[in-house]
């Protein structure tokens, strides 16, 4: 009785008052009364909310609800209703944050925004606007997108909110800023003197930030008035990405940092890359730890210095010293390399399911044969490999210091079939070329080096160091690997004609998703030592192996 008693009720009185403010919610931008009053629902109401959701809208969103809410959002935002604009996305508070900060924060004024063709439930559109500050003023023009996404909840038509709908170099945390930048800018130049440019090489861009974030106070500058992308502080154990610049409103006076980049092989790197849609590579010099050349494909992400990928069989160059130093494998001692190994529950193959029968430690090494590293899973502790990665190679400690953002790998420690996975570069193990490079290195020179693109003299810091070298007997065998695997083995192809003094190491790695594995290589030829991915490219020796190979010619 009492809930049909509210109900009469309800059809009798206004909607109920709480504090002086009627209780509304909002269902797909429109606002519906919801009045609000304890106890159970009536069978009015069970029925009325059942229909409700009956009448929820699933699926992809349709051409109409697209038009209507990308036109809905961009006519808010362009005539500076922020509530209105932010009410249209699936996360009205960080829209409202950083859409309230696009004028009040960067300064951003005018803003003309004018849509695209849609492509399903993208969104395409311009944005033209004029930053001001302090009497001085800027034109603004860039490009953007945004995405229809239907909320599952009630099946209403929203924006999917990113920070990257704002600005595509926005990412989620980030902000945009005009005024004096808090960075002088920086001059760099390359080893002999050459003013550093993205005109010259394209993928420096993140460089020069990163240049610019460390050296920038040190290095006799003085700051402009800038609109910049101030980034998110980083998470522990991460480095923070260098903030942006998007519009220069008053030049500041830059000072000069030198790198240790070598023009010639810079241009190189940046034609390699160019011809692979997802390319990265490393060039250094294993007897100083100097960084020679480094690219890639895509500007916006320095995958070279800050990726974390999975290594695939280059890893096998650690694992190898591993397994020599325990007494587990001798390169020319006779090795198993079956089809199969079973071990903490999966169950591991090789390549189109070769086995090599009585056959040594240095063929399978030469194939990449992933049994023979498994097979040896069981005689090692879970910590092994990640001792050997930190005290031997320098990886996976976080103490790296280059001179820009890098990430210096990670090898944690892992049990059962994800510790047998991270011995053929799988599992939790994550590099980069510029880590890859650096285990070629200390193959080669027998010590790791820190790699580095500005010297430490600059700024007086330390450069990382490992705890141990590796003996004279594992050393000569690495060494006795990776240049039977160049000569003979997985890496020969890419690797033919730079001998003899050299070494190599190939590797694919798969990644859920991807139809095509990354492709890995690892060499050196000289005092140059090399590494490169190529991104869903496939088996390591057929993509990234020809970049390093001819990096290692053109820097001979």
């Amino acid at each position: 009785m009492g809930n049909r008693r509210r109900v009469a009720e309800r059809r009798k009185t206004k909607p109920a008052v709480v504090g002086g403010l009627i209780a509304v919610v909002v269902v797909g931008g429109a606002f519906g009364a919801y009045s609000l009053y304890g106890g159970g629902a009536s069978a009015e109401d069970r029925t009325s909310e059942t229909a409700a959701r009956k009448a929820v809208k699933t699926g992809p969103p349709s051409a109409a609800e697209v038009t209507a809410l990308s036109t809905r959002f961009l006519t808010a935002w362009q005539s500076g209703d922020v509530a209105k604009a932010a009410a249209a996305t699936d996360d009205s508070a960080a829209a409202a944050t950083l859409l309230t900060g696009y004028g009040k924060d960067a300064h951003i004024t005018g803003v003309k925004l004018t849509p695209g063709t849609a492509s399903g439930s993208s969104v395409p559109f311009s944005v033209k606007a004029t930053v001001t500050y302090k009497g001085k003023s800027k034109p603004l023009a860039y490009d953007s997108k945004l995405t229809v996404v239907r909320r599952a909840k009630d099946g209403a038509a929203l924006v999917g909110w990113k920070a990257s709908v704002v600005h595509p170099d926005l990412q989620d945390g980030d902000r945009l800023v005009t005024g004096p930048a808090g960075t002088p800018p920086v001059t760099a130049l390359d080893r002999d003197g050459g003013e550093i440019t993205t005109a010259k090489y394209p993928s420096l861009g993140t460089v020069l930030d990163g240049l610019r974030e460390k050296y920038g106070k040190i290095a006799g500058g003085k700051a402009g008035i800038e609109l910049r992308v101030v980034r998110k502080a980083a998470t522990k154990g991460t480095q923070k990405t260098p903030d942006k610049t998007l519009v220069t409103l008053s030049e500041g006076t830059p000072g000069t940092v030198k790198t240790t980049l070598s023009p010639t092989l810079q241009a190189d790197a940046e034609q390699q890359v160019a011809k692979k849609d997802r390319a990265s590579v490393v060039l250094m010099r294993p007897s100083t730890g100097e960084i020679l050349a480094v690219a890639n494909t895509s500007h916006g992400f320095n995958t070279a210095f800050q990726g974390s990928l999975a290594p695939g069989s280059t890893m096998k160059v650690i694992t190898s010293s591993l397994l020599i130093d325990k007494g587990l494998a001798s390169a020319d001692k006779q090795h198993p390399c079956p089809k199969y190994v079973t071990y903490g529950g999966w169950k591991f193959q090789n390549d189109d399911k070769f086995e090599i029968k009585g056959g040594t430690f240095k063929a399978s090494f030469a194939r990449s044969c992933n049994t023979a590293f498994i097979s040896q899973a069981k005689k090692l502790s879970n910590s092994d490999l990640t001792n050997q990665a930190q005290q031997y190679f320098g990886l996976s400690m976080n103490n790296w210091a280059i001179g820009v953002p890098s990430f210096d790998g990670s090898v944690p420690v892992q049990s059962a079939a994800q510790m047998a996975a991270s011995l053929i570069g799988q599992g939790g193990v994550r590099m980069n070329p510029l880590n890859m490079a650096s285990v070629a290195s200390t193959v080669k020179t027998g010590a790791f080096h820190q790699p580095y693109l500005v010297s430490p003299t600059v700024d007086n810091r330390k450069l990382a160091t490992a705890s141990r070298t590796l003996s004279a007997t594992t050393l000569a065998q690495l060494r006795e690997l990776m240049q039977y695997t160049a000569a003979y083995g997985t890496a020969a192809e890419a690797m033919s004609g730079l001998g003899p003094d050299y070494g190599a190491k190939t590797g694919s790695a798969e990644v859920d998703g991807q139809k095509k594995p990354n492709g890995w290589f690892t060499a050196w030829k000289g005092d140059l030592a090399a590494a490169g991915v190529v991104q869903q490219g496939g088996h390591g020796g057929d993509t990234a192996g020809p970049i390093v190979a001819a990096l290692l010619k053109a820097g001979s």
